[in-house]
């Protein structure tokens, strides 16, 4: 995977680079990035900043721009993911770009993450105004030790003041999910047990445990505060939770647990193509990953003169299409034969044999009618090879970011 993420994320980085007009029927998922925090976290390789409101305002205003760009080329979306950063930071701005997006677009669908300190009455209530109908509250650990270590516990609070808020919040949307990691340095087996514990007795529609996943550059930070990243306990983790959780959720994707069908944080599943807008945003159309400046400054100047901040991107080819639609689909638990055969209009399994028989041949995939399925091991195995494509995603980022010479 490592080898394979080098090759995939070779980005083209010239002048020039443009998205043609969409003339089509197809309908895609929308990401929205909003890059700002109030504190940041040193385990994240989101493009995120150090939240500045006039910086953030002027931001806001690009971003919509961005969005109109989008519709006035022909693209439309049936479903909304609002990540960041904290999309939350600015609820004016939040309300004002929603609105716009539900003008534009034919949406159905509104994903918006949060931070525990954004549970509050009066924003649970402004959201729930809005028509969310998910909202993913990044906690990644009730642990007080975790949670000082990486630097939430006085920007957030301590586990039980987060086990209060997702009591308040629970029950004003569809899908509440909490976003859990697992396999810190510093992480027990028991300090899991604990997490799991708190999550069922809350009861929450959705929960995404995600594997740590750190740049190399982060890594090395992370070593020094907290020690090496291990990753057979990282196998022992996930076998817990697996045990734990099923049974009152079920699987909705490799990492992600619901109890009923809705909306998951990794879009990529459900939809085969996305249209991403705002600073460091990944967009992934018409067979090519693009990817826009990370740039605040540059991102703002680019839009107004009514130009696309695009700053790289790479097409895939015929095979590279097949194996990203094969990691993907198959991220969500199962793979509709007869569908990817006709959406490539070739027998896929012919240029895929190898990996097909290799991970039969380790007892992580089966086949059930027009279906390839994964098996528990083979949950594990594409919990492997997703942490290494988004370390790869991340490493791309801090590449991007490091190029940055100022803000303005």
């Amino acid at each position: 995977m490592r080898r394979k993420n080098a090759q995939y994320l070779q980005f083209q980085t010239d002048q020039g680079i443009d998205l043609p007009d969409h003339t089509g029927d197809n309908k895609y998922l929308l990401y929205v990035h909003i890059p700002f925090c109030e504190r940041l976290c040193p385990y994240c390789s989101f493009n995120r900043y150090a939240f500045e409101e006039s910086l953030a305002r002027s931001y806001f205003s690009a971003l919509r721009e961005e969005l109109k760009i989008y519709r006035r080329k022909g693209y439309d979306c049936t479903g909304v993911y609002i990540g960041g950063g904290t999309p939350t930071i600015l609820m004016d701005e939040l309300d004002q770009t929603l609105a716009l997006i539900r003008k534009l677009y034919s949406i159905r669908e509104v994903s918006v993450e949060t931070n525990p300190d954004h549970l509050t009455k009066e924003k649970l209530s402004v959201l729930k105004s809005l028509g969310i109908n998910r909202l993913s509250v990044g906690v990644q650990s009730f642990n007080d030790l975790i949670l000082r270590s990486v630097d939430r516990y006085e920007k957030y609070g301590s586990g039980r003041e987060i086990q209060d808020r997702l009591r308040l919040a629970q029950g004003n949307f569809d899908t509440l999910n909490v976003d859990m990691i697992f396999n810190f340095p510093n992480q027990t087996m028991t300090m899991l047990e604990q997490d799991l514990d708190i999550l069922l007795n809350l009861q929450v529609d959705q929960v995404t445990f995600y594997p740590l996943m750190v740049s190399s550059s982060t890594q090395k930070v992370l070593s020094e505060k907290l020690g090496r990243v291990d990753y057979q306990k990282e196998k022992k983790f996930y076998f817990k939770i697996l045990e734990r959780l099923i049974g009152q959720f079920q699987p909705a994707s490799a990492w992600c647990f619901s109890r009923t069908k809705g909306m998951i944080d990794e879009y990529i599943v459900d939809y085969d193509e996305y249209v991403g807008t705002g600073s460091g945003a990944f967009g992934y159309l018409n067979g090519c990953i693009y990817a826009n400046t990370f740039d605040l400054g540059q991102y703002i100047r680019e839009l107004k003169q009514g130009r696309l901040p695009l700053s790289s991107q790479k097409a895939f080819s015929g095979k590279e299409r097949m194996r990203y639609d094969f990691l993907m689909k198959l991220f969500g638990l199962r793979m509709d034969i007869k569908q990817i055969d006709s959406k490539f209009k070739t027998n896929v399994s012919r240029y895929l044999w190898m990996e097909i028989l290799f991970f039969k041949f380790l007892g992580g995939i089966k086949t059930d009618a027009d279906q390839i399925l994964l098996t528990p091991k083979g949950q594990y195995y594409w919990v492997i090879m997703m942490r290494e494509f988004f370390i790869g995603v991340n490493n791309f980022r801090d590449y991007c970011r490091s190029k940055i010479v100022t803000i303005n």
